[in-house]
């Protein structure tokens, strides 16, 4: 991979990011170990759901016979047993007879209805029910929700709470998901120091590397943050050296522009594996992509932080995501109306943090920052809960037009 001087779109560079990364291989994960991980392959029910015949509700389980004309005239049962749920007692509703049952509880042999507790005196030895029943009524029937055999949850489904309950429900242990995706996150700079170190003249706390740390856990990968590595070719070499084939993706933050003192471009411009290029966008034009020797797919951001945000958010976020098993689907983008206005650099598609208010058809964003979309102004992301989309052709946006806007975390 050659580094090239010409400006690529933002589509042709997030399709070449996409094209490095394959999804991790596949394992059987325990289903408590599974939120988040995506299905590999069908999964179907083990087993009927419901596995038997139970009450949908606290009450009476009777023959609804016994309970003609109650309404009128209630009739008295003889209870003969009492059938909590998880209850393994088998008893037999005879004609004249009650069990009574909790909410989930197997309905036993005899009954064919369950009688609400609220329509009888919740007698224990006697009770006395005074509404009748329907056959069938409050049962929830074998094989209501899924037979066995069913499909449950199909491949490609990211496991949220939902799909392990449901998959826990039918049987299933363990799922066959692309393992967990491993991100290493390292910035550059010798001005950079850990948070809590006083810095020095020069020197500014390392917030990019928790920045991008933080981004790539909440997009479902287990993260190695290497913090602040100097302007030294040699210490970058041995840290990338290090991660190459122990992850499977490196990101980096800072050094790939043009000027001197750029380490992530220096070290890396040589490999073939490698390159360097402009993006028509703003913030993030220069972007470094490629793989490490040991074939560790690696993406080198911008040093400041709204660029390398933007940068994860449009590029990192949907490779992740390839990595994992998934779609790379584009982030979900909403129509805002803008409150204020703000110039456009040409020829580049824009990204301005804005804050969102309203909500529905009404939703109207306005700018995080009293600026630009200045790259370094990382207070104003603080504020931001999203990043409005301004099209390569537009000149300047103005109050009241309207503009997709990149829902953030």
């Amino acid at each position: 991979m050659r580094a090239t001087g010409s400006l690529r779109s933002v589509a042709e560079h997030r399709a070449a990011v996409l094209a490095l990364m394959a999804p991790v291989p596949v394992v059987q994960t325990p289903l408590t170990q599974a939120l988040g991980l995506w299905l590999a392959a069908d999964l179907h029910a083990g087993t009927d759901l419901p596995r038997w015949d139970n009450s949908a509700m606290d009450g009476y389980a009777v023959r609804s016979s016994d309970t003609v004309g109650a309404d009128v005239v209630p009739v008295r049962l003889r209870v003969v047993a009492d059938l909590p749920a998880g209850s393994s007692e088998v008893p037999v509703v005879e004609p004249g007879t009650a069990a009574r049952i909790m909410t989930g509880a197997p309905v036993p042999p005899g009954a064919d209805a369950v009688v609400s507790v609220e329509v009888t005196d919740a007698g224990t030895v006697e009770v006395v029910v005074s509404a009748a029943a329907r056959p069938g009524a409050h049962i929830r029937p074998v094989g209501d929700d899924v037979r066995a055999g069913d499909l449950v949850v199909p491949a490609g489904t990211l496991l949220g709470p939902r799909q392990v309950a449901a998959l826990a429900s039918v049987g299933a242990v363990a799922a066959p998901t692309h393992r967990r995706v491993v991100v290493a996150v390292l910035s550059t700079g010798s001005e950079l120091v850990e948070p809590g170190v006083e810095p020095g003249r020069g020197q500014i706390p390392d917030s990019n590397s928790l920045l991008l740390a933080g981004l790539a856990a909440g997009a479902g990968a287990e993260v190695q943050r290497i913090g602040g590595v100097p302007d030294d070719p040699l210490e970058l070499r041995r840290v990338l050296d290090r991660l190459d084939g122990a992850v499977d993706l490196v990101v980096t933050s800072g050094g790939v522009s043009m000027g001197a003192y750029e380490v992530v471009r220096d070290v890396l411009e040589p490999l073939p594996g490698t390159a360097f290029v402009t993006v028509a966008m703003q913030p993030g034009k220069p972007q470094g992509l490629g793989t490490l020797p040991g074939g560790t797919p690696i993406l080198s951001l911008p040093g400041n932080p709204v660029s390398a945000f933007v940068s994860f958010e449009v590029f990192v976020r949907p490779a992740i995501e390839r990595l994992a098993g998934g779609p790379a689907s584009a982030a979900e983008l909403v129509l805002a109306t803008v409150d204020d206005e703000w110039s456009t650099p040409q020829g580049r598609a824009q990204y301005m943090p804005v804050v969102l208010e309203g909500s529905g058809t009404d939703l109207h964003a306005r700018r995080a920052v009293s600026g630009g979309s200045g790259s370094h102004l990382v207070a104003g992301l603080a504020r931001a809960d999203g990043l409005a989309v301004v099209p390569v052709d537009v000149e300047r946006v103005r109050a009241g037009d309207l503009l997709p806007v990149m829902r953030t975390p």
